[in-house]
């Protein structure tokens, strides 16, 4: 998959990285830190630069924000549960993916729509309960680009720094993602735990 977003990217500049984006925010499984990273390293040896990918990012994220959010306003959790059934084995979703995005929405509001933009997968996903929450739209967008910008910001920049060992930054960013999930699974039982002695206590 990797060579195939390289050649897109090469191939199309600005375009190709606003489509490849948007297509991330829509297919989880096409990683953005490829895409990011190869960016920043394209600046350093093609008329590409550091400010015109991060707004082609930016704005690809954002685009693929509002579909879904548009998205979780006309459906509920259990149509996607069943979507997520029949074709979670190509997206690579489960429906513990679309809970543990909907559960943070529910437990820490409208500022998770802003923090879950670092998180891989969960940073496209969590637009979706955001839809199904109707939260206010202008809010939505505000938390998602600020969001999304520090993260492309970041990992542009640490492509165009690295140059050809953009490769590298990729591996440490699947140390990054593995650490996120452990940290939320963590969080989770936690929550869970305290939750289930808080009705103990009451009963």
């Amino acid at each position: 998959m990797e060579s195939w977003i390289t050649s897109i990217m090469e191939q199309f500049g600005y375009i190709g990285i606003f489509l490849l984006i948007t297509l991330e925010n829509l297919f989880p499984p096409i990683p953005s830190e490829v895409i990011l990273t190869f960016g920043g390293y394209m600046t350093t040896h093609t008329n590409l630069n550091v400010f015109g990918v991060v707004v082609a990012s930016t704005i690809g994220s954002v685009a693929g924000a509002i579909v879904l959010y548009g998205i979780g306003l006309l459906i509920d959790i259990n149509r996607i549960e069943k979507i997520v059934e029949k074709w979670g084995h190509i997206l690579r979703l489960s429906k513990g993916d679309i809970h543990k995005a909907n559960n943070w929405f529910s437990k820490y509001g409208v500022w998770t729509v802003f923090f879950c933009r670092f998180i891989p997968l969960i940073r496209s996903l969590i637009s979706l309960p955001a839809g199904m929450a109707h939260m206010n739209f202008g809010i939505f967008l505000v938390l998602t680009t600020l969001g999304t910008l520090i993260w492309n910001v970041v990992l542009v920049n640490i492509g165009a720094a690295v140059g050809g060992s953009w490769e590298t930054i990729v591996g440490y960013m699947d140390v990054y993602s593995n650490v996120a999930y452990v940290v939320l699974a963590l969080l989770f039982t936690v929550f869970v735990v305290l939750f289930i002695r808080k009705r103990i206590i009451l009963n």
